[in-house]
């Protein structure tokens, strides 16, 4: 049965929804408890957001939900959703102004949003969606509000969990059936890695189980550091094209496991789903696992680590050093790089004229960074090569925004997750290159992010690592496309992503993912502010509908309360 308006507005924002019991006489029957489907953790403020960004999100997540102004909604509908709140407000200003061209993104389409689905959107085992009534009218709100399409993680962990080769898409059927139902489109992305352990994670789902017996029996397949800590996050790419898995390498386990997905999806490849986005380490992102904050391991603003003591990797620096004449370089990772927690002008290696900025230092981080390059080409060969043929399918690769002590001369947090970029050298021209080569989306985070809101010892500059990263990608041909790293409602964080989106010149951004559908975005002011940005993304031409059309709008995928009434079983 259909869920009646008051369960989809709790369904929507979390609130719960009684099971049992007879319905009683002006609603249907509900299906859905929504304190079940939706289990999300109290928001949280995450300590890479200070100062003026954290009070403005603490203010924006404290807002309670309030009635629609619509005297025609408002009184026959005192259980309104979310988004036709948002859709009808009588007196909803553009929060985020901007230029005409500004909103462009260098094309006359303006920025498509897309908005990323929970981490758990399917069931452990692919069984199924998880809150799937829940999710159905979410994805209906979302597509009133303007958005283009969704984003999901697609499970190496759920999909493959118990035998290689053996492939389980039930859950992921039901979610592009879903999607196509409602026009949105998908970016799909291949997460070869773990969920849980680092920031925003919301659930655990490991590595494939065989995957672990693997690195059970070899635990040089796990990223390493210094001290002998394994990271189970993502398998290291020190072993990238070994036979270790059960007679595969983990480059042709990635290979193959997006073979079978586009097989799989053949019929929705171009029409639903538009994107594929490669995992390529931890978070899904081209790094790594250099601050994980699984244990307590690492906290911001800590520098991190180098990961390169698996005996894989220790075998391929031991050639290069050998084969640059220097074989003492060759035994390990520098030895004054510090520990996770430290800052740069705590160590030699990184601090302001340290062993960074000499022969040994530039010979390890190229180096180090150039395996990262060639992991991201090994991995991108599979995918371009299985979906270059299919028109209207995108490959993409995300970076990340590691954006502290960016304005020290070292930028020692880049270095150990692999991007060997100072205040002397690039480090993104190489990677959007690599990119650009195999045509894919440099896809980039930490674009909600302002200076000021920073903590100033730390040295943090997001806006001009976003500069920066667009500045190579241009240089380089390549797309880019953007994501907010943490959790944002204001308008203020809305319009530094116009701005990074609309980007100077007329080169901006592709698309735009917003992180992330939960209880909290569906909060009236919240989804209010959330609709405005995705209209200041669009297109100049677009204005906010009259009351009018806003109501006859909602009503698409609102039911009818007289109706639901008429219809509804007696007690």
């Amino acid at each position: 049965m259909a869920m009646s308006i008051n369960h989809q507005i709790r369904a929507i924002s979390g609130a719960a929804v009684a099971d049992g019991g007879a319905p009683a006489a002006n609603q249907s029957t509900a299906a859905v408890n929504a304190t079940a489907v939706w289990r999300f953790p109290n928001p949280t403020v995450n300590p890479l957001i200070r100062r003026q960004g954290q009070a403005e999100i603490e203010a924006t997540a404290a807002t309670p939900v309030s009635l629609s102004r619509s005297p025609l909604l408002g009184s026959s509908l005192p259980g309104l959703t979310i988004a036709c709140q948002a859709l009808v407000s009588a007196d909803a200003p553009a929060e985020v102004e901007h230029k005409a061209a500004a909103t462009t993104g260098g094309a006359a389409g303006g920025v498509p949003v897309f908005v990323m689905l929970p981490l758990d959107t399917v069931r452990p085992g692919g069984a199924g969606l998880n809150r799937k009534k829940a999710m159905n009218v979410s994805l209906q709100a979302l597509k009133s509000a303007g958005i283009e399409g969704v984003m999901v993680d697609v499970w190496w962990g759920l999909v493959e969990k118990d035998r290689p080769g053996q492939y389980d898409w039930r859950g992921y059927d039901e979610l592009m059936e879903m999607a196509s139902r409602i026009g949105l489109k998908v970016q799909a992305v291949m997460s070869f890695h773990q969920c849980g352990g680092n920031v925003g994670d919301s659930c655990t789902i490991p590595l494939p189980s065989w995957v672990v017996e693997e690195i059970d029996r070899d635990q040089d397949l796990a990223y390493t550091d210094q001290h002998g800590r394994r990271n189970y996050e993502y398998l290291s790419l020190g072993c990238d094209t070994l036979p270790v898995l059960k007679g595969r390498s983990p480059v042709q386990c990635y290979g193959d496991f997006m073979r079978a997905f586009r097989d799989h999806f053949a019929a929705y490849l171009g029409s639903t789903i538009v994107e594929i986005q490669v995992g390529m380490g931890p978070a899904g992102e081209l790094r790594y696992p250099s601050y994980p904050e699984m244990n307590g391991t690492w906290s911001f603003p800590g520098i991190g680590a180098f990961q390169c003591y698996d005996k894989y990797m220790l075998a391929s620096l031991k050639a290069a050093a050998e084969a640059a004449g220097k074989p003492e370089w060759g035994q390990g990772g520098p030895t004054d790089a510090g520990e996770y927690n430290n800052w740069p002008e705590d160590t030699a290696f990184f601090r302001r004229d340290g062993g960074w900025s000499g022969p040994y230092g530039d010979f390890f981080l190229s180096w180090y960074s150039n395996l990262l390059l060639d992991h991201g080409d090994r991995v991108l060969s599979q995918a371009t090569a299985l979906f270059r043929t299919t028109p209207g399918v995108k490959v993409s690769v995300k970076v990340a925004g590691i954006h502290w002590h960016y304005g020290t001369r070292s930028h020692a947090p880049e270095l150990t997750a692999g991007y060997y970029n100072t205040r002397d050298r690039d480090g993104y021209l190489p990677i959007a290159r690599m990119l650009a080569r195999h045509g894919a989306v440099f896809n980039f985070t930490c674009v909600e992010m302002r200076d000021h809101e920073q903590p100033a010892d730390a040295q943090c500059r997001p806006e001009g690592l976003v500069r920066q990263v667009a500045a190579a990608a241009r240089a380089a041909g390549a797309a880019l496309a953007g994501e907010n790293a943490l959790p944002r409602y204001d308008p203020a964080a809305h319009e530094q992503i116009v701005r990074a989106a609309g980007a100077s010149e007329g080169a901006g951004m592709c698309a735009f993912t917003y992180l992330r559908m939960s209880p909290q975005l569906f909060q009236a002011d919240n989804f209010r502010h959330f609709v405005n940005f995705v209209r200041s993304m669009g297109r100049p031409a677009d204005h906010p509908p009259c009351l009018e059309q806003a109501e006859r709008r909602a009503h698409v995928f609102v039911p009818n309360p007289l109706a639901a009434r008429a219809h509804a079983p007696a007690n």
